[in-house]
């Protein structure tokens, strides 16, 4: 009993763990939903099912694999994963990665710099330098108090959302049925809507770098699926909280023009003197520990690879912050600083889906392709059972 207890909770955690790495500023400020969704019409209700459940797939097989094979670092699961085929598509990999870890931070930077700007009035520009500046201090001296506050910080961030969203939710279901009845009355093509949401769900497989360290809670290698199903499910219905959020203000001829929607919706909504600078703080909070992770993350990656080059001085191996992390942390966030500057939706619209096209060859089709000739993993199984 109490072994099943504790493998339905590590279940249930890695669940959430997809969550957690799901959302994000793009997604607490709504502009992720709203590009790759709302815009595209009523199919935006049952579309984030099928994202989810697409990604469902892949990050099922990826947890199997790596809890089957003992592989719990990305390298080394990518290396067992991609068989003879790893000196390439690893190498592909880290080429991937990179680019995620460049434009993530930089979406949060946007994210808080719009946020900021709304509220304030203050030009976006300068909003995104003082969120870079504070970003980089973060990055550079409380890496480790945002890891110990992260799951408290998602969890006040769902609960937040919550607040802000049930009950502007119930106070505009007349909205949102007149948007369903405009949206119904000139449908977009469902081809596009679904092509949306196969971009989303292309881009969102690079996390799998993010997932293998998780496999080794498994109890064995199927809880994978059930892990990946309740995530799935978990994803999909507050995704469309968003939607129907959203719905609520869509016909507003200002929305379109709306880079936080989120907050838009707020401040035309129920108790807004309340939850306008709640959710604006959730939002702002969530692209900053976004942020920081990413920063931190790139930060250790090449510092880690020129360490390995030069010899530190004892003097600088005492400090906690070396002057080469400081350094990189800066080039680092001046870049994102720089890549933020194209804005939240135009990032979200196009970077993401660059990304989404450089999964494809690197992630889509392999992960096809080994399904099918291992017979999900399961080949040498079987050949082994008739063997013997």
């Amino acid at each position: 009993m109490e072994k099943n207890k504790k493998a339905g909770s590590m279940i249930l955690g890695v669940a959430f763990v997809w969550f957690t790495t799901h959302f994000g500023g793009g997604f607490a400020s709504g502009a992720q939903i709203y590009s790759y969704y709302v815009r595209y019409g009523v199919w935006s209700l049952f579309m984030p099912f099928l994202a989810m459940a697409y990604n469902g797939v892949f990050f099922a097989y990826c947890l199997y694999f790596a809890r089957k094979h003992q592989v719990y670092d990305y390298r080394s699961y990518n290396d067992a994963f991609y068989g003879k085929y790893a000196p390439v598509f690893s190498n592909l990999f880290e080429v991937l990665y990179l680019c995620v870890m460049c434009v993530a931070p930089a979406v949060a930077f946007a994210t808080g710099g719009a946020t900021l700007s709304t509220l304030t009035g203050l030009p976006y520009l300068l909003c995104t330098l003082l969120i870079g500046v504070f970003i980089f201090v973060v990055a550079i001296f409380g890496t480790d108090l945002v890891r110990k506050v992260a799951s408290v910080l998602s969890v006040c961030i769902i609960i937040g959302l919550l607040a802000v969203y049930v009950p502007n939710i119930i106070a505009g279901a007349g909205k949102i049925e007149e948007t369903i009845s405009v949206m119904t009355e000139s449908p977009m093509p469902f081809g596009k809507a679904l092509y949306a949401a196969f971009l989303y769900g292309t881009f969102q497989l690079a996390n799998v770098a993010v997932f293998v360290q998780h496999a080794k809670s498994f109890e064995k290698p199927k809880d994978a699926v059930k892990s990946m199903v309740i995530g799935g499910v978990v994803n999909a219905i507050l995704m469309v909280m968003v939607v129907l959020g959203i719905m609520t203000v869509y016909l507003e001829p200002e929305m379109s023009r709306q880079s936080v929607p989120t907050l838009f919706m707020v401040q035309n909504g129920v108790g807004k003197r309340f939850m306008t600078p709640l959710i604006s703080v959730l939002i702002i909070l969530g692209a900053v520990s976004t942020a920081v992770n990413m920063v931190a993350a790139m930060v250790q990656r090449i510092c880690h690879g020129l360490e390995k080059k030069t010899q530190q001085t004892k003097q600088e191996q005492k400090k906690t912050v070396t002057k080469m992390q400081i350094l990189v942390a800066l080039v680092c966030c001046v870049a994102d600083f720089g890549i933020a500057q194209f804005g939240l939706l135009t990032l979200i619209q196009k970077a993401y889906s660059i990304l989404a096209y450089l999964a494809i060859p690197v992630i889509l089709v392999p992960y096809i392709v080994h399904m099918v000739v291992t017979r999900m993993d399961t080949r040498n199984e079987r050949i082994t059972e008739e063997k013997s």
